[in-house]
């Protein structure tokens, strides 16, 4: 049912198709009023007495298409395009192929699209990544998803929870109701719940009052709770246009506005902006009420249907419709805008790189960047769409096809962080690019790493209430940890400034701070590792130089136990520093246990002195 919102651009371009004739006469009738299912049933029999053509197949796969039925789509617009077909059909096979898993036999498709649109950004941008699709799937979960008790066995979508616990939502489920030819379900109602404070909802009932014979809602309510914009019919203003030849009418989609008058809804007004020439649909206010966001394919649209926007003004007039451009639209359709309200836009798009059909993106308008689709299991490889999210709650809507029906889903937010990594010279506050910054677990264990791009920045997204560390590296810079606290969700920026190396370099040895050993061990520690990227920053500077590493030991223990220990940390050292690509013909180390102390102070040693024989050095046997 939610096809009525994001198709009928699609449908109305359909009716100037020039195949048409007097054996498909009956079914071009019904499929130009939207009557897909009886209109498909008409061209089965054209195909059953041998009459079908391709121009009959195409309308077989379109009018599957604009019904979800994937399967019969895919068997159609096979036979369809036997023939060459315009783009934006390839694009619609590629799109249900899609939807059934098919995703190698829809990449075929899509190759086609790109070669006959290459200008199109949903063909460049499957160019630039064809093989998104895993990427996609592995991306961190941001939403758990559950079905809601009060779906029907009708198309029930486009649920808003305003801040007085009430759910708006449209349904078909009153089957008193004349029947739309669309799908043979019953024309849409706006329908209420109460959401209960342990989650329950109360047993839906109409919106009476905003209800007539034709389509209404979805809607959106004011942060106040006393006015509603909603969708319905231009039949309901008398706005139509007539086609005497075929006996139709052909209305579009319009916005309507009402207030609250007590406990009901009146003072019914239409928009100002509604057009005979395209439908409105899907509105959205602002928290401020100053904003409404609208689906719409108006002149000035990028594709089918785009996100808009219009000014609210404070005497009740509205400004001019705006597009939101392509950081938001394609030329494919985007529908369902739902503004959160810290600023953040959802909206439905089959435009973009997603699962299949409708896929839902969210836009941060606070920030610099692009929209990203909000993946699994919000996402699927069927229809999902009309996401909304109340902040206060914390607890979001979503609609999809996903079992064959439109329904409603709770969107349940999965606890996480987001942490951004900004990577500078500390000395000269320059941005530094090609560092690595590796992100460890409160166990020391590195769980990823990853280069900062140009903008010195590198993110990643992490559990709440748990601690991490950055390490962070690039050559020429001291190599430094910097801690990540537990915190509850949000946004944690960490302000990553390397010191620039500046090592002491004499004729005979490069002088580093001591490089630590755990006691009684001889693997590298952290620690350890700053000073020894140094020693390997030095030597890729000097690609000639040849290092001796000599490592000495305080005089506790046996001799014999303590040249042992000192010959294994020599060795972890140059082991080290060959890892970091040194060749191993530049870098030798012995251990020389207790029998060169730098303080000879025997039985009467201090721990002080003890420190300062415990030492690494780093002669240098060639320049």
């Amino acid at each position: 049912m939610k096809n009525l919102y994001i198709t009928l651009s699609f449908v109305i371009a359909s009716m100037t198709l020039s195949a048409q004739n007097k054996d498909t006469e009956k079914a071009d009738k019904l499929f130009n009023r939207f009557e897909y299912v009886d209109a498909s049933n008409e061209y089965l029999k054209l195909v059953d007495k041998g009459k079908a053509d391709n121009y009959v197949y195409k309308q077989l796969a379109d009018s599957y298409y604009n019904v979800f039925n994937t399967k019969e789509a895919i068997k159609w617009y096979a036979k369809a395009t036997q023939e060459k077909q315009d783009a934006e059909t390839y694009y619609r096979y590629a799109q249900m192929l899609k939807a059934e898993g098919k995703y190698e036999e829809s990449n075929v498709q899509m190759q086609k699209f790109a070669g006959m649109a290459p200008n199109d950004q949903r063909a460049i941008a499957f160019k630039q990544d064809p093989n998104y699709l895993p990427k996609l799937k592995s991306q961190t979960k941001l939403y758990d998803e559950k079905s809601l008790d009060i779906n029907s066995d009708q198309s029930d979508f486009g649920a808003v929870l305003t801040n007085d616990n009430t759910l708006y939502f449209a349904s078909a489920r009153n089957k008193s109701r004349k029947t739309y030819g669309w799908n043979e379900e019953p024309f849409l109602d706006l329908y209420k719940a109460t959401y209960n404070a342990n989650g329950t909802f109360s047993e839906p009932v109409t919106v009476s009052e905003i209800n007539t014979k034709f389509h209404d809602g979805p809607a959106s309510i004011t942060a106040d709770g006393n006015t509603m914009y909603f969708a319905s019919e231009s039949f309901k203003e008398g706005d139509f246009e007539k086609d005497k030849s075929k006996k139709l009418k052909f209305g579009q989609v319009y916005l309507f506005k009402a207030t609250k008058e007590g406990d009901k809804w009146g003072n019914v007004k239409a928009l100002p902006f509604n057009s005979k020439e395209y439908s409105v649909s899907n509105p959205s206010i602002s928290k401020d009420g100053k904003t409404l966001y609208f689906s719409s394919n108006m002149p000035g649209s990028l594709g089918g249907n785009d996100i808009w926007k219009v000014a609210v003004n404070a005497d009740g007039s509205f400004g001019t419709p705006e597009n939101l451009g392509n950081k938001v639209n394609t030329e494919g359709n985007e529908s369902f805008p739902f503004i959160t309200d810290d600023n953040k836009l959802f909206f439905a798009s089959d435009g973009r790189k997603g699962f299949g059909g409708l896929d839902v993106f969210l836009i941060d308008f606070n920030k610099k960047t692009d929209a990203i689709n909000v993946g699994a299991p919000v996402n699927t490889s069927k229809d999902d769409f009309a996401f909304t999210f109340n902040t206060t709650k914390n607890i979001g809507f979503f609609s999809s096809n996903r079992t064959g029906n439109d329904n409603i889903y709770q969107a349940i937010p999965v606890c996480g962080v987001e942490v951004v990594t900004i990577v500078r010279d500390a000395k000269t506050g320059a941005i530094l690019s090609d560092a690595r910054v590796a992100i460890l677990d409160d166990k020391k264990n590195v769980i990823e790493t990853r280069t900062t791009a140009a903008d010195g920045q590198v993110v990643y997204s992490v559990d709440c209430n748990r601690a991490y560390t950055l390490q962070v590296a690039k050559d020429g810079y001291e190599s430094n940890v910097f801690p990540v606290a537990k915190t509850n969700g949000g946004i944690v920026n960490v302000n990553a400034d390397l010191q620039p190396i500046d090592v002491i370099v004499t004729p005979t040895e490069i002088v580093l701070k001591e490089i630590f050993f755990e006691f009684n061990k001889s693997n590298i520690t952290q620690e350890g590792a700053f000073e020894l990227d140094k020693l390997v920053q030095v030597m890729k500077n000097n690609d000639q130089m040849v290092i001796m590493v000599k490592s000495h030991t305080d005089n506790r223990g046996s001799d014999a136990y303590n040249m042992n220990l000192s010959d294994r940390r020599a060795k972890s050292t140059v082991q080290y520093v060959i890892s970091k690509g040194i060749d191993k013909s530049r870098i030798s180390g012995k251990g020389y246990g207790e029998s060169e102390p730098k303080v000879d102070c025997k039985e009467n040693c201090t721990e002080e002195d003890h420190a300062k024989n415990r030492r690494s050095e780093f002669l240098i046997i060639k320049r």
